[in-house]
């Protein structure tokens, strides 16, 4: 049965059906030929799968990254960065990794990071003589950031499927956001001397302290989220609520920049943009009962632990198929197959289930730009008028700097445990 609904579900997928629609219709398709279950439990299992109150931080910090986004908050956090790290060498590439970091820290969404950070700096990174594709891949693979580093849209969903402390979360995906953002920036260094690209020169303090000072109150956000969360202030559904207050008044009471009608469109959006998380989330959700009924989980960990005995061995095939399984699919329904299967093997082999987050999550980012559906390289087609195809050149390096970031991660779980384990 496992086979047929695999292969029925990358049938679908390749012949470009809607993700929902494809996992919905090959849960269906195989509990009605093959289990005999009624229908109308995947139905039930689709509502009960978005009737969470953890979820109900996603549309929240939906809304507050588009209010950032169109409150003026991406033109201070350029700003900010080109003053840090501008006038070193690759210092317009250093500054989209800079920016779409601390962007994605304000944010967590990456393909509202794409538009935001890439909207602006690719005319500049093309002025400044780097190669087209090179700075669309950039872009597209420094956006990925957004979706480790807190507020994280994937932990969210992670910890509501394991049960796994979404606050813990947070703080784990600090240092490995970091790191995979540093990766970046020294591949972007090397780009840059290897091809003799010319300097800006060095701001002065005044104009370090101005972008700071201009920046400062947008970069509050992820304070007041993880000091809120771990001081026993909010949960972190109540602090989704904070963070858009916080935006609504930084954006029209500081900056002067949000009024009643960009606030509208900002709601809209962000109502849009939430239907197709949680539709995703309820599809999947009817699938991953589907899996657990049928055991495939209990099956497949029986199988790796079968398969080999190293822990090595087992983490670097966990993340091969999820490195394979982002080529195709999202990142929410990545964690909603996947962490239900790999966690019993984790918890088998003693691997912390937060461990086990920033593994999936990571992976999923690699997969927002790796072709052929990273979803990243779809929103940059339409700011960048490039095809895919094109664009493949410029984010292979990326990907490789990824593969090597994750593995870091992988196989140094202090990585992502320090942080969590020192505030608890």
């Amino acid at each position: 049965m496992s086979w047929v609904l695999l292969l029925l579900l990358v049938a679908l997928l390749l012949t470009g059906t809607p993700i929902f629609i494809a996992m919905l219709s090959a849960t269906l398709a195989v509990t009605w030929y093959f289990v005999g279950l009624p229908l109308e439990g995947i139905m039930q299992r689709f509502i009960s799968g978005i009737d969470k109150f953890s979820l109900l931080a996603i549309p929240l910090f939906i809304f507050s990254a588009n209010i950032m986004r169109s409150g003026g908050l991406s033109t201070r956090i350029i700003a900010l960065s080109q003053a840090l790290v501008g006038h070193l060498p690759g210092g317009m590439a250093l500054t989209t990794i800079v920016a779409c970091m601390l962007f994605g820290a304000v944010s967590g969404s990456s393909p509202a990071t794409v538009v935001a950070i890439g909207g602006i700096v690719l005319p500049a990174l093309k002025e400044a003589r780097y190669g087209e594709q090179f700075s669309v891949g950039l872009i597209t693979s420094s956006a990925s950031v957004a979706l480790i580093i807190p507020p994280s849209i994937g932990m969210i969903v992670y910890g509501v499927v394991t049960g796994t402390s979404v606050g813990d979360l947070f703080l784990a995906g600090i240092i490995p956001g970091l790191l995979l953002g540093l990766t970046f920036m020294a591949y972007a260094y090397a780009y840059a001397v290897r091809h003799r690209l010319p300097l800006a020169p060095a701001p002065s303090l005044g104009q370090v302290w101005h972008a700071f000072r201009d920046a400062g109150w947008a970069l509050g956000v992820p304070v007041v989220i993880i000091g809120g969360i771990y001081g026993g202030v909010f949960t972190p559904t109540e602090a989704a609520a904070v963070a858009c207050i916080y935006a609504v008044a930084v954006t029209a009471l500081v900056y002067g920049e949000m009024n009643p009608r960009r606030l509208l469109d900002c709601a809209i959006e962000s109502a849009m943009g939430t239907a197709q998380i949680m539709i995703l989330i309820g599809a999947a959700s009817g699938l991953a009962w589907l899996l657990t009924i049928e055991q495939v989980p209990q099956q497949l960990s029986g199988t790796l632990l079968g398969f080999s005995e190293s822990k090595i061995m087992i983490l670097l095939m966990m993340n091969l198929i999820l490195i394979i399984a982002g080529m195709f699919i999202d990142p929410t329904s990545i964690t909603m197959i996947f962490a239900p299967i790999f966690l019993p093997i984790c918890l088998a082999m003693d691997i912390s289930p937060i461990h086990l987050g920033l593994i999936l999550v990571v992976n999923s980012a690699i997969g927002m730009y790796t072709p052929p559906f990273g979803f990243n390289l779809f929103v940059a087609s339409g700011i960048s008028r490039l095809s895919i195809d094109r664009m493949v050149p410029g984010v292979l390096p990326f990907i490789l700097c990824g593969i090597a970031a994750v593995l870091l991660i992988t196989f140094t779980p202090q990585l992502s445990l320090w942080l969590p384990e020192l505030l608890r």
